[in-house]
């Protein structure tokens, strides 16, 4: 590419049902010129994430829909290429929510500066940032998992269900992965330690197979799929128990809602909670997860896993990839070298 040429990447349509190429459209523009007080950012990682299909839509969300014409935006890391803002110098590196785009002009309101030696730059778009605090605020403020307790986690080898099950371990539960290959399923209990993980697609009875591995029922769900899953889950749980909704990237492309079972008679009679959460409602506690989360990193207690796709002309394919499923780990756009 041309050295003042700015490729972006903007919602060209909503979709219905399952997202396709023809949704989005990419454009080049020239590099932006900054003004006092603006830094010029260049994109090193762009970050997929499945709650930007819901953005996709008009329907009313957590979330502002993203305007049909406009830029698509999401998590980036960065480094500072020019800076009129004395807060910031060149060569740093920033997160921040910003444009699917080669280039972003900020004001410095939307990143913040991270620290190249405490990690890789990468994990502030996971360990170390938005999912990596979302698996320790549902966890930790709802999940409420004492030593003993059996833990649940659906998505189990994604961006989030991979540290909530770590740190569950490190909590001292017992730790159950749900996910959709055999190889995901083999990462989850080799790599990471959990105790038993199982292939939702192969299973020939989920309920058995998850019945099997949970001899003492289900103390804590993690939910991040929604769907046949927790159907099978939630016959499960005990006295008390807590389930906590993650995500249900299962239903999030599906014209029509599923009808399901009906849980509230399972809530009711084993006296649980169930409460659906987004990471910024626990946002007076990012202090406390951030340093926390870095200090098991640095001890080598949390392990993440990249599945890093190449080249910013691919960013939309690995974004539809999530619901295909082909990620083990942060699906993560590879778009400059640091």
């Amino acid at each position: 590419m041309g050295e003042n040429v700015n490729r972006k990447i903007l919602l060209a349509s909503r979709p219905v049902g399952m997202p396709t190429e023809s949704n989005f459209k990419m454009i080049e523009e020239k590099v932006p010129e900054i003004k006092e007080g603006e830094v010029l950012i260049r994109t090193l990682f762009l970050s997929v994430d499945p709650y930007m299909r819901g953005r996709m839509s008009a329907a009313k969300s957590y979330a502002k829909p993203y305007e049909v014409g406009e830029p698509f935006l999401g998590g980036m890391v960065g480094k500072i290429v020019e800076t009129r803002n004395s807060r910031f110098q060149v060569g740093q590196f920033v997160e921040g929510r910003l444009e699917w785009a080669e280039y972003n002009v900020s004001d410095g309101s939307t990143i913040r500066k991270i620290n190249p030696e405490l990690a890789p730059v990468s994990t502030a778009l996971h360990v170390l940032g938005m999912p990596g605090l979302t698996a320790y605020m549902g966890l930790t403020y709802i999940g409420e998992p004492k030593e003993g307790e059996t833990v649940v986690v659906s998505g189990a080898s994604g961006a989030v269900g991979m540290i909530v099950g770590q740190i569950a371990k490190l909590k001292g539960c017992r730790v159950v992965g749900i996910a959709g290959q055999d190889e995901k399923c083999t990462y989850l209990t080799e790599e990471l330690g959990f105790d038993a993980a199982i292939n939702y697609k192969t299973a020939e009875n989920l309920r058995k197979a998850i019945k099997e591995v949970c001899p003492d029922g289900i103390d804590v769900y993690f939910d991040n799929v929604g769907g046949a899953v927790s159907d099978a889950v939630m016959t499960l749980i005990n006295f008390q128990s807590r389930t906590i909704i993650c995500g249900q990237i299962s239903q999030y492309n599906l014209e029509m809602p599923e009808m399901g079972p009906r849980v509230a008679g399972q809530l009711l009679t084993t006296r649980s909670l169930m409460k659906g959460f987004i990471v910024s409602d626990y946002a007076q506690h990012n202090k406390e997860a951030f340093t926390q989360l870095s200090q098991w990193v640095k001890e080598g207690k949390i392990q993440s896993r990249e599945n890093i796709v190449f080249g910013f002309e691919n960013t939309v394919e690995a974004f539809l990839g999530l619901f295909r499923g082909d990620n083990i780990g942060k699906q993560l756009v590879k778009i400059a070298e640091e």
